[in-house]
């Protein structure tokens, strides 16, 4: 399976490709990927740079996954919506599925997972595209008597811990035996 990843430091922290690529061999598959990422970069700012898109065109990707800023779900869910649809559109004519990497709430707020899922799963639907739920499962976790230390000490980006079950969810997920196709 190939797969371009394009987001910020919240898919390069603890590289969740290589972490993702693992947990696909451990059970037989195969994972090449690409990064490309930018500190705090929305996905506008990596359509805008044109790296991201020129990836897109000049190599063949069974995925794209698309990482939105962390907190633009929030504060602007009409502008994640507007730069994923350009994406998706020129990912669907190179011949990929878009998928939506799902973040979390931030530690200090984490009432706000709800709102970061609906933005998901809206712009997953409406763009028919995967959704990768890191976030619904980051809150699942965090809720259980044995949570794993998911952040890591800024309250926002993954630990490495975080980083591992962001992986596997992912690879439930491009396996079919898990996320959430809307």
């Amino acid at each position: 399976m190939r797969v371009l990843f394009i987001g910020n430091s919240f898919t390069a922290r603890n590289d969740l490709p290589a972490l993702i690529a693992e947990q696909m061999a451990a059970s037989g598959g195969r994972l090449e990927h690409q990064l490309i990422w930018a500190g705090g970069a929305p996905l506008r700012r990596h359509w805008n740079a044109g790296d991201a898109r020129h990836a897109i065109e000049s190599a063949r990707w069974d995925y794209v996954v698309l990482q939105e800023q962390s907190t633009l779900p929030l504060k602007n869910p009409e502008r994640m919506y507007e730069s994923v649809a350009l994406f998706d559109a020129l990912i669907r004519d190179a011949g990929a599925r878009t998928a939506l990497y799902m973040t979390w709430a931030r530690a200090h707020a984490p009432e706000s997972q709800e709102v970061i899922a609906d933005v998901y799963l809206n712009v997953g639907y409406a763009l028919d595209a995967l959704v990768v739920p890191v976030g619904l499962e980051w809150q699942r976790a965090l809720g259980s008597a044995a949570a794993p230390t998911l952040y890591d000490r800024d309250g926002s980006h993954p630990s490495l811990d975080g980083s591992r079950l962001a992986a596997r969810v992912f690879a439930e997920t491009l396996r079919g035996g898990g996320g959430l196709t809307v």
